[in-house]
């Protein structure tokens, strides 16, 4: 590695892209989404980061009878191919927080605490 500057994303000038990329087949629940294609799948994002983002997370998903999305059939986030469109995503992802934390969220979460 060398150091590079610049943000934390980009500070550093990678000789691989192994950190892209991690699998644990030891889980129970590996892998946790029916895919075709086991020795690419993707642990890296066990818990998905793009489910705040709604209908805009670009990935196969449903609203089931409660309203609760419904990843079962999504396995964009667990393809070796995709972890640059999971990292891209992440600055929608921060203004979500940011909203809510305008909105007072936190407070809010911390008062029934």
């Amino acid at each position: 590695m060398v150091f590079t500057g610049g943000n934390r994303l980009s500070c550093f000038k990678m000789e691989t892209e192994n950190f892209k990329f991690f699998q644990h087949k030891e889980c129970e629940f590996f892998p946790c989404h029916p895919i075709k294609d086991v020795e690419n799948f993707n642990c890296l994002f066990c818990y998905c980061p793009l489910y705040a983002l709604g209908d805009n997370c670009g990935g196969n998903f449903r609203y089931n009878e409660k309203g609760f999305k419904d990843c079962t059939d999504c396995n964009l986030p667990h393809l070796r191919k995709n972890y640059d469109y999971v990292i891209g995503k992440y600055n929608e992802i921060i203004d979500i927080v940011k909203a809510n934390h305008e909105k007072g969220y936190r407070e809010i979460v911390s008062e029934e605490e």
